[in-house]
């Protein structure tokens, strides 16, 4: 099955996060929280929304950081996603 975003919204996958500090301190799994930094897999056409005209930034293959309680996740093929709205995303990390 295949996930198109439409309008402004962007498809994300969840970049993995550390298990370790960069001091070598093992974190637990318990305080593991949602991935602040993601990568982009599909990006939806833009156009006009909300009556405004928007124009997609970001493309596939870009890691991005996005807004913490941001989008609605999606489990498919048993793989997690998050669809966002492009101003849901506060950064592009390079």
């Amino acid at each position: 099955m295949k996930l198109t975003p439409l309008a402004d919204r962007v498809l994300l996958k969840p970049v993995e996060a550390m298990e370790t500090t960069a001091s070598g301190i093992i974190l637990s799994t318990a305080t593991k929280e949602k991935p602040v930094i993601s990568e982009v897999v599909a990006v939806g056409p833009g156009g006009m929304v909300d009556g405004h005209e928007v124009n997609m930034v970001v493309k596939a293959g870009d890691r991005v950081v996005v807004a913490k309680y941001a989008g609605t996740e999606v489990k498919l093929d048993d793989k997690e996603y998050s669809i966002v709205r492009q101003s849901d995303i506060l950064a592009i990390v390079e």
